[in-house]
């Protein structure tokens, strides 16, 4: 993990993206965005990506499995931590947020968590220096 933690969320929700901006400049991270999964992202390397499953439209399963195709494309050194896959979304879609668990996503958080507790969330995902 860089000093800086580098995060990509994957949302189209103007509104989602302001309110993670400004908590990852209070986590002391920086934080891109992308609108879909099949995008190409605008940096080369992060080390978390958060996809928002209650504003990104598909299945939750092709969802987490698309963006870990993206996540593949990313410029990692072989001794850098492996990215980290967070979904999120409403927590009153348990099945949305059990079928991206289940498909391989490193961590599943109500959107209520993520924007309500986010520097503690994120140092949770992100191993100290």
């Amino acid at each position: 993990m860089s000093a800086v933690p580098r995060m990509l969320l994957v949302s189209p929700d103007l509104m989602v993206s302001s309110r993670i901006a400004a908590s990852a400049r209070e986590a002391g991270g920086t934080l891109d965005t992308l609108r879909s999964p099949d995008l190409a992202p605008p940096g080369t390397t992060y080390d978390v990506v958060l996809l928002d499953l209650q504003a990104v439209p598909g299945d939750a399963a092709m969802l987490v499995a698309q963006t870990h195709a993206l996540i593949a494309r990313f410029d990692r050194d072989a001794s850098d931590e492996p990215v980290r896959l967070v979904a999120f979304g409403p927590h009153v879609a348990r099945q949305r947020l059990d079928d991206a668990r289940a498909a391989g996503a490193d961590a599943v958080v109500s959107r209520g968590e993520l924007l309500g507790s986010f520097p503690a969330i994120i140092r949770r995902w992100l191993r100290p220096e």
